[in-house]
C-alpha cells in the first residue's frame, strides 16, 4: 500500500510508465483504446492496479465508469476528481489518461503529508468518453446523468455493426443494468478533472465573437503551466448519408452517373463556408464508403459531422445549412449543384449545449492556484455533461507546448505535468 514518502515525481512517473505501452500502435505511434475491447480492458486493469497499491476501495459502476475510494462513498458530499482513459483513433497519450494519472499521484501528495480528508475522496475514469468505436461521446457520463437513453445507448453499431450491448457483454459487463444513477450524482459534492490543454488559439467566452486563428491565447503564449476552465463551447454530432448508385468507374460517362461522393465533397466545402460564417468550428473527421471499391462508383457515402460554435444559436444555424433546412447563405455552396439527387439525409447522433462551470469552485481554484488563467475551451469533457446535471464541476488544464491534440504528436513537458499534480494536491487539500 502506497501511504507517503513519495514525491510526484516518483509518483507521476511510475504510474505513467505502467499505463503508456497499452494500445499504442506500433506504426503510428498513436493509441487505439476503444470502449469495450482488449486495450480498454488492460487499461481498467491498470486502474484496479493503482487504486489497490493505494489501498483504495475500487468499484466499477452499472455504466462501466471506474471508482476508487478514499473513505466511505456511502456518506455522501465526495470530492471526485479524475477524468477518461479512452482515445480517439492514433491519439495523444495525454488526453484523458493525464487526468487519471494526476489524480493518483494527487492522492499520493496528500498521503505523504499525514492529511485525512474531511469528506470521501474518489478516482474517477469514465468509460468511453471520446465515443471513437461507437460515435457517441461521453458515454460514460451520459448514461451515468440519463442524458444518453439506455435503449439507445445499447443499440449503437460500430464499423464492423457490434453493439455497444454485445461489446458490454464480450467484456464481461453486463449491458442491462446501464442507465441513469441520481443517488451517485447526488453523493457526488463536486467533481474536478485535470486535462492537457487542447489548441493553441483561445476560444472567446459564451456567445461572444471567435477572434482569428492569428489571435493565440494559450497556456505557453501567457506563461502559464496550469490554467483553469471557464466554460466549455456547445457542440454536437451528425450523420449525413448521401446515397447515390454503383456503377463501373471505367464504363460509366460522367453526365449518367449519380455519384454520392460528390455531395459529400461539396458538404465538406460547404461545411467549411458556413463555419466562418457563423463564427463556428466544423468538421467532417470520420467518412465511410460503400463499396469501397477503387474501380466503382459509391452507392452511398456516411460521413460524420462535428459542428461546436460559442453559442447554440450559430452551431444550429451552420448545421440547418449544410442539411437543407434552412435558405442557404448567399456565396455557400449549393449542395445541389455537384450532389446526386436528393439532398442527404441528417441525423443528430449528440448534442451538449454550452456549459459554464461553477463560479464558486472555479473562484476557489483561482485562489489556491494564485490567480492561474482562466479560459475557456471547444472540446467536450465528461466535467461539462456532470456540470449540466447540477454536479457542481471544474478543469485544470496543463500546458500543452503545441496545442495539437488527438494526434501523436500531443505533449506536455514533465515539468508542467508535475505542477499539474501539485495544484491537483493542492485542490484535495482545501476542498476535501
Amino acid at each position: 500500500m502506497i501511504n507517503g514518502g513519495l514525491g510526484s515525481g516518483v509518483s507521476f512517473d511510475g504510474l505513467w510508465d505502467g499505463l503508456a505501452p497499452i494500445g499504442r500502435h506500433a506504426v503510428t505511434g498513436g493509441y487505439r483504446r476503444y470502449a469495450w475491447t482488449r486495450a480498454d480492458q488492460e487499461c481498467r486493469e491498470w486502474f484496479v492496479d493503482a487504486a489497490d497499491r493505494r489501498g483504495l476501495d475500487v468499484e466499477t459502476d452499472v455504466n462501466g465508469n471506474l471508482w476508487a475510494w478514499w473513505g466511505d462513498r456511502s456518506v455522501g458530499d465526495a470530492l471526485v476528481v479524475g477524468s477518461h482513459l479512452d482515445s480517439v483513433p492514433d491519439g495523444g497519450a495525454y488526453d484523458g489518461p493525464l487526468g487519471v494519472v494526476s489524480a493518483f499521484a494527487a492522492v499520493d501528495i496528500v498521503r505523504s503529508r499525514d492529511l485525512a480528508p474531511n469528506r470521501p475522496i474518489a478516482v474517477a475514469a469514465f468509460s468511453d468518453e471520446e465515443g471513437a468505436r461507437f460515435g457517441v461521446a461521453c458515454a460514460g457520463s451520459r448514461l451515468l446523468t440519463g442524458v444518453l437513453d439506455a435503449d439507445h445507448a445499447r443499440s449503437l453499431r460500430d464499423g464492423d455493426g457490434t453493439t455497444m450491448a454485445e461489446a458490454m457483454s464480450a467484456a464481461g459487463h453486463d449491458p442491462s443494468r446501464v442507465g441513469p444513477e441520481p443517488d451517485r450524482l447526488a453523493r457526488m459534492g463536486c467533481f474536478v478533472e485535470l486535462h492537457v490543454e487542447q489548441g493553441r488559439a483561445r476560444p472567446v467566452e459564451l456567445g461572444a465573437t471567435r477572434p482569428r486563428s492569428d489571435d493565440p491565447h494559450g497556456l505557453v503564449d501567457l506563461d502559464a503551466a496550469v490554467g483553469i476552465a471557464s466554460a466549455i463551447w456547445p457542440h454536437g454530432r451528425w450523420r449525413f448519408d448521401f446515397t447515390g448508385r454503383a456503377d463501373h468507374a471505367g464504363t460509366t460517362r460522367l453526365e449518367d452517373r449519380d455519384d454520392p461522393m460528390l455531395g459529400y465533397a461539396a458538404a465538406v466545402l460547404a461545411a467549411r463556408e458556413a463555419a466562418d460564417r457563423n463564427g463556428a468550428l466544423a468538421t467532417f473527421g470520420k467518412v465511410r464508403v460503400e463499396p469501397n471499391g477503387v474501380n466503382a462508383i459509391p452507392s452511398r457515402v456516411t460521413a460524420w459531422l462535428d459542428a461546436r460554435g460559442p453559442d447554440d444559436k450559430r452551431v444550429r444555424a451552420l448545421v440547418a445549412e449544410l442539411s437543407g433546412l434552412t435558405t442557404r447563405q448567399p456565396g455557400a455552396m449549393p449542395l445541389g449543384a455537384l450532389t446526386s439527387r436528393d439532398e442527404p439525409a441528417v441525423s443528430e447522433e449528440s448534442w451538449t449545449s454550452g456549459t459554464v462551470f461553477d463560479a464558486p469552485v472555479r473562484n476557489r481554484l483561482s485562489a489556491l492556484l494564485g490567480g492561474a488563467p482562466v479560459l475557456p475551451t471547444g472540446a467536450g469533457h465528461d466535467a461539462g455533461i456532470l456540470a449540466a446535471a447540477g454536479v457542481p464541476s471544474a478543469m485544470l488544464f496543463v500546458r500543452n507546448p503545441t496545442g495539437i491534440s488527438h494526434s501523436p504528436a500531443e505533449h506536455a513537458e514533465r515539468d508542467d505535468c508535475l505542477a499539474g499534480v501539485d495544484a491537483l494536491a493542492r485542490v484535495l487539500e482545501q476542498l476535501a
